[in-house]
């Protein structure tokens, strides 16, 4: 499963008994269309992701709700017995891989990432992100200039 999207509310990181830790996140995807009488439609799907270990820690330190990413992974479906004895179940998205793809903020913080949850981190989570940062050059633009 491959999504790109924006994220619906900020990572929540939580430890399980055994000690791993684990980032769960919403992730709307956009679908545009024309329907049959020639209309541009827009529809949401909204989907729970879940990111394990390292990567789910750095989806928590670099994401906030509103960034783009790409998440690569596996669809899983759960179910469980709620406390009031009801059946409950969820499908999910367990990532394995994650882009952020939104630019390189002004303050000079990290930008477009890529992780992995294959990675084994060095003493510094900055070492462990390979970055990709897009140089911004600030001219004026003519109109005149415009080729079309």
């Amino acid at each position: 499963m491959m999504i790109i999207g924006r994220l619906t509310r900020d990572p929540e990181l939580r430890s399980i008994p055994s000690g791993k830790s684990v980032a769960t996140l919403g992730v709307a995807t956009n679908r545009m269309y024309t329907d049959a009488g020639g209309q541009k439609q827009k529809t949401v799907e909204y989907h729970n992701v879940v990111l394990w270990s390292k990567l789910g820690e750095i989806a928590n330190q670099y994401l906030k709700r509103g960034a783009k990413v790409y998440i690569e992974g596996r669809i899983q479906t759960r179910e469980w017995t709620g406390q009031d004895g009801s059946k409950k179940k969820t499908t999910e998205i367990v990532g394995e891989n994650m882009i952020m793809l939104d630019s390189a903020p002004r303050d000079g913080s990290h930008g477009a990432s890529v992780a992995s949850s294959n990675f084994s981190a060095p003493a510094s989570v900055g070492e462990a992100i390979p970055v990709i940062q897009q140089e911004v050059i600030e001219e004026e633009i003519k109109v005149e200039d415009i080729p079309f």
